[in-house]
């Protein structure tokens, strides 16, 4: 070991005037260097003046500057450092061999690559000339020697960072690995690189790609169904789609379907107008992926799954309706949005309809809510929505009926009608009657529900005329009205970052003396910037130093929505320092809840950032990280988010109550006892809370929501912010963004349903006709099983005391049966035997413990306890079953089945760990629709019937009572007389 002396020793020989000494004393202080930094950084002058000496050879001039680089690095000096270790040469690249120097190394690189990307940048934009050769030539040495050792991700991301994207195509090449495709993928959507450099690296990924086949199952198909997602250009799409046309059409429809996950409207929209009409032969295969791209066949398919599977417990809603008093409209509010998310999409509307008296209590905005809970619970049923909302919609081309509280109806039947129709309505009937509803009437109301029902539908169409229509609802200045509208223009023109809309919108907040106003275009503000990263930074500074508070939590959520999913580490900053200083309490709770936005893709992170958020003196903040552990961990079932909510479901302040309730209903949905602990405590709180009226108002509808979240879709969806295929889900997050209005707005949280996802497999063959088949889950039946039902309460039973015996009389008897036996009489206290019957068969207990118990009454052999059977590791489904997200890994398709997907049923990608490494992992991302390969297709198919989508008679679903809601709450009706005096006959009372 080298004392303190020798290192003196060893420097001093640098004054030495011999230069072989000098040579050995500066390679020698190179190795100790990181115990004795302090003292040789003292001699910094005399190592820079022998780098700097002639007399010295090249090794010594290497030696003399990895050595000065290293003290450097030691003093936080890292550009220094930089300098010295590019002289270095040949030194520096051997030190990246040397034990121990493995944090100098990486730390220099990375200083090499930033330095980098700086000077390419320069030069790219006309301001510098040319990039230094030798800090060119470490970057290469660094690629080429990632790319001897095998370590090609590691070589991709340094590509990446350094802009060097002839690398990646040369490491692809080299590796012939199209997971290092991917991997670069994931790399630039999920870090933070800009948009345009984003772009420019998805555009040069998209050639390399192999091409698309039935025969390998096209593995890459989920890969590229997200760059083209994220792109968005229809004309780098079509090219693609029409390669595949004829030839692998399945993969085709494949490819469209999964295109209709995460893609916008206008999107989808251009590539249906793209597609060529093709000739006799592709004709067919062209109209038919025209229908897909439209959206509507998705929708229809999951509407006919979600309505075969409805699991929803008729007896939790029964419970809530008995315990939450339906003329407190929060409760009726409570009430109407748990049913509407447990039979979302299910098209089941029995509880509205077995309990009309209860509905008919809504009065004012509850009856607009409740109108609305249909546009959930018949979401896309796009065929039926106007017969269904019928007797609800404005009569007489839109005029005011005139009729006390049809407004309200008439109102939240417009909302609904989008609600069904969300994404779907741009460039439909239904877009067009939406507008003809907002311009035919001057009621506040009903203009309100048309303005949002339009940019419900009409969300990301960017529809001029909509726009136009709505921006005059808001020149009205009528605070309902203008709210919605508000909401609606943002919605209409999403993701456009349109300069002269964000400036109408803008000046409008800042001149009207409403607060609903500001805050329906703030979030229409951020809703114009979604996803537009650095585009949005300018308004979002100008947001965010606003002193209207309204304005500043806008700032927040276009801050969010811009950078939503891409876990920009600038974005996190600055949302967690907002969190923690601004003077209003409302934006400081956006703030915490809009970490969700950022981090969904990496719900494990969550939990660990809010963990002392949630811990925090102001409630608004503890609230907020309750809805950010709920929005980012949604569907997952992570234990560490569990386990920050559940002590907060007793907090000392309601909201914070409610709001972990609620964040508890949306972790948990989907999942089973058998795969987390929490979800038997968590269902006995909620059905405990909610039938406690001394519990807070606040607390009890935090439960009612959670209860429906955590059964939502007939105990078939789960709630997620991204797509199968890895893409942000546009739908989930904007409708994500919505729902947390609630906050002043109960109508908005219907819009969670837009994050609800079927989760099944739903398998169609060549004709887009859904075959018999089945496919297997290998794992525990029990282990994603639906919950058991609710058990009902039993009945209390009076039964009769055991009367008394006296000692005396015990004594007496056995007296008495002691001398019978003596005597041999058989007494009648005795049992006797009872006497054979014919029919009856007499099982010896051999057999009764071979074969089980025997039935009584007819002989035959009951069932085996279910306990005595070992559980089977696997079982059989059928097409249009229930797959959980977490199952989807576990699924296989038969090798000798007749039917197979033409893509992997669940895929890998990559994901940050918390220590911001990326690696590889299983992502349960597939499942949903699949298009399957015939391997049999000369025998007869056999396909599935769908069921007929049956529609109550408007008598039968809207009772005059429901429909004037003022009739059942008549102010002006006169009380009813106390009954009449009466005498009770206690002479005959027996």
């Amino acid at each position: 070991m080298v004392s303190q002396s020798s290192a003196a020793g060893v420097l001093a020989l640098l004054q030495e005037p011999e230069p072989l000494l000098k040579e050995h004393a500066l390679k020698s202080l190179n190795t100790l260097v990181p115990r004795f930094w302090a003292e040789i950084s003292e001699q910094i002058e005399l190592i820079e003046a022998l780098y700097e000496s002639p007399e010295l050879p090249k090794s010594a001039h290497d030696a003399a500057a990895l050595l000065a680089s290293k003290v450097y690095y030691y003093l936080g000096e890292y550009d220094e450092a930089l300098s010295f270790a590019l002289n270095a040469g040949a030194a520096f690249a051997d030190e990246g061999r040397t034990a121990g120097a493995e944090e100098y190394v990486e730390t220099v690189i990375s200083k090499a690559i930033d330095r980098y990307v700086e000077e390419r940048s320069k030069v790219s934009s006309g301001e510098g000339d040319k990039i230094d050769a030798k800090l060119q030539g470490i970057i290469e040495s660094i690629l080429n020697r990632c790319i001897q050792d095998g370590e090609y991700k590691q070589a991709v991301g340094i590509a990446l960072e350094s802009h060097r994207l002839d690398m990646i195509a040369n490491i692809y090449h080299k590796a012939n690995d199209v997971g290092l495709l991917s991997y670069a993928m994931d790399a630039v959507l999920e870090t933070g690189f800009s948009l345009s450099y984003r772009d420019e690296i998805l555009k040069f990924l998209l050639p390399l790609f192999p091409p698309l086949s039935v025969t390998d199952r096209s593995p890459h198909v989920h890969a590229l169904t997200r760059l083209l997602v994220t792109l968005s250009i229809p004309d780098l799409t079509v090219p693609l789609l029409t390669s595949l046309v004829p030839k692998e059409k399945l993969v085709a429809y494949q490819l469209a379907f999964d295109l209709v996950e995460g893609g916008a409207q206008d999107f989808l929209e251009g590539l249906r107008t793209k597609l060529p009409e093709g000739d006799e032969e592709t004709k067919p295969i062209y109209d038919r992926l025209r229908e897909i791209l439209g959206g509507q066949e998705s929708v229809k398919l999951y509407l006919e799954f979600l309505k075969r599977n409805d699991k929803t417990d008729p007896l939790i809603l029964k419970h809530s309706k008995d315990f939450l008093e339906a003329r407190s409209s929060m409760y009726h509010t409570a009430l109407t949005l748990q049913n509407a998310f447990m039979h979302a999409g299910t098209t089941s509307d029995t509880f509205l309809r077995e309990n009309l008296e209860w509905l008919a209590l809504a009065s004012n905005w509850s009856m607009f809510s409740a109108t609305a809970a249909l546009g959930v619970i018949h979401k896309g049923h796009f065929n039926e929505g106007m017969n269904i909302l019928g007797p609800y919609l404005p009569q007489d081309g839109g005029a005011d009926s005139g009729v006390p509280g049809a407004a309200y109806s008439e109102g939240g039947a417009l909302y609904a009608l989008g609600l069904i129709n969300a994404g779907c309505g741009s460039g439909r009937q239904v877009d067009e009657y939406l507008r003809n509803a907002l311009k035919s009437t001057q009621n506040e109301i009903v203009r309100h529900g048309a303005a949002l029902g339009l940019g419900i539908a009409g969300m990301g169409g960017k529809n001029t005329e909509a726009y136009e229509e709505l921006k005059q609802t808001l020149f009205d200045d009528s605070a309902v009205s203008g709210e919605g509208a508000g909401y609606a223009m943002g919605l209409v023109m999403l993701g456009t970052a349109d300069a002269g809309c964000a400036e109408e919108m803008l000046m409008y907040a800042r001149e009207t003396q409403h607060d609903k106003i500001i805050r329906g275009l703030s979030i229409g503000l951020a809703f114009i910037f979604y996803g537009r990263q650095e585009q949005a930074d300018k308004m979002i500074g100008e947001l965010l130093g606003e002193k209207d508070p309204i304005l500043r939590y806008g700032g927040v959520y276009t801050l969010a929505l811009a950078y939503a999913g891409t876990g920009n580490n600038a974005a996190l900053r600055r949302l967690l320092h907002i969190a923690v200083s601004d003077t209003s309490d409302d934006v400081r709770r956006a703030a915490v809840t809009s970490l969700a936005f950022l981090l969904f893709k990496n719900p494990s992170q969550v939990p660990r950032i809010v963990q002392l958020l949630s811990e925090s003196y102001n409630p608004h903040v503890r609230c907020g990280a309750t809805l950010a552990l709920g929005i980012a961990c949604a569907g997952t079932g992570l234990q560490d988010a569990v386990d920050i909510l559940e002590p907060m479901t007793k907090d000392v302040i309601d909201f914070v109550r409610q709001g972990a309730f609620i964040a508890l209903g949306m972790v948990l949905v989907e999942q089973s006892e058998a795969s987390s602990s929490a979800i038997a405590s968590v269902r006995t709180s909620y059905n405990k809370i909610i039938g406690n009226k001394h519990e807070d108002p606040m607390a009890r509808f935090g439960a009612a929501v959670g209860q429906g979240f955590i059964d939502a879709g007939g105990r078939n969806v789960t709630i997620t912010l991204q797509s199968r295929a890895g893409t942000r889900n546009t739908s989930a997050i904007v409708g994500m963004a919505l729902f947390c209005q609630f906050w002043y707005w109960y109508p908005l949280a219907h819009c969670a349903s837009l994050a609800f996802e079927p989760t099944g497999i739903i398998g169609l063959d060549g004709d887009l006709k859904a075959p018999k088949f089945e496919f297997i889950s290998n794992v525990r039946p029990s282990h994603f099983a639906y919950p058991a039902p609710m058990k009902p309460p039993k009945k209390e039973t009076v039964t009769k005391v055991a009367a008394a015996v006296l000692s005396t009389t015990a004594k007496a008897k056995a007296r008495e049966r002691k001398k019978a036996a003596a005597e041999g009489e058989a007494m009648d206290t005795d049992e006797k035997e009872k006497e054979k019957k014919d029919g009856d068969i007499e099982m010896k207990s051999t057999e009764t413990e071979k074969h089980g118990d025997v039935s009584p009454l007819t002989g035959s052999l009951s069932n085996l306890a279910e306990s005595t059977l070992p559980e089977p590791t696997f079982e059989r489904l059928p097409n249009f079953s229930r797959v959980t997200p977490a199952q989807m890994i576990h699924v296989t398709f038969p090798r000798d089945g007749r039917y197979q997907p033409v893509r992997a049923v669940s895929t890998y990608r990559t994901s940050k760990t918390a220590s911001g490494l990326v690696t590889g992992e299983r992502y349960a991302g597939g499942g949903g629709i699949l298009i399957l390969n015939d391997q049999k297709p000369d025998e007869e198919p056999d396909y599935i019937e769908f069921t007929t989508q049956a529609v109550p008679t408007p008598a039968e679903r809207t009772p005059e009572s429901v429909r004037r809601p003022h009739i059942a709450l008549d102010e002006n009706a006169p009380e009813v007389g106390p009954p009449e005096a009466f005498e009770y006959p206690f002479e005959d009372d027996a």
